[in-house]
């Protein structure tokens, strides 16, 4: 879909302002990101949500900490970054529970097979994949795998990914090219632009859950 044809989607005043000023105004978005060289793509996909005027709240896990450091989306969101079940977004709240219900979209970005199959199995035991379990009911949920083409095609991640598509779950990528392992093949996250292109042609679909929709 054509950046300037988003606006199209929607049927009210608002959506034209939308089109000529901040595509995803209004909307919240929740970008997790999990372990992987591609977490230096993540800060660029949050740099291009900000600038369409999307809300940006982070979760990171352990492993993607190790990659690139909270502080870089702290910057890019002027938020807090989400590193731990054991953060609360606001001092009332269960952090899990109130990140998903306010997010119009949660997006994993890069996604493991590991973060896969925790998904598929429904297991959470930690903040991401606890994330991912709360969401399901609340918000679409966009994922962006990334990993070494054996593991992309290894019988358990497809599996896990039938799994999760059955559920609902958008699955975004990967790409072909060339991999961390040194490699050509399948696995490489997607791009920033075009995973900020099928996020904006998901939630235009449905005015932001901050106007009451």
């Amino acid at each position: 879909m054509n950046w300037n044809d988003y606006g199209a989607n929607m049927n009210d005043d608002t959506s034209k302002t939308r089109k000529t000023k901040k595509p995803l105004g209004g909307y919240e978005i929740l970008l997790c990101l999990t372990g992987g060289i591609a977490c230096y793509k993540s800060a660029d996909l949050t740099s291009k949500l900000v600038q369409a005027g999307a809300g940006v709240s982070v979760a990171m896990t352990d492993s993607a900490c190790q990659f690139i450091r909270p502080l870089s989306f702290q910057a890019l969101t002027q938020r807090p970054v989400y590193t731990s079940l054991w953060q609360s977004s606001e001092a009332s709240s269960i952090g899990h529970l109130s990140l998903t219900e306010s997010a119009d979209l949660m997006i994993i970005a890069p996604a493991t097979a590991n973060i896969l199959a925790k998904m598929a199995g429904g297991i959470a035991d930690d903040l991401v994949s606890t994330l991912a379990l709360s969401a399901f009911g609340a918000c679409p949920i966009f994922v962006a795998p990334a990993m070494n083409e054996r593991m992309w095609n290894a019988p358990p991640t497809q599996e896990n990914l039938q799994r999760l598509k059955s559920r609902g779950v958008e699955v975004f990528g990967p790409g072909e090219g060339l991999l961390a392992c040194g490699g050509v093949g399948l696995g490489r996250m997607a791009e920033p632009k075009e995973i900020l292109h099928a996020v904006a042609g998901r939630v235009i679909l449905h005015p932001p859950k901050s106007a009451g929709g």
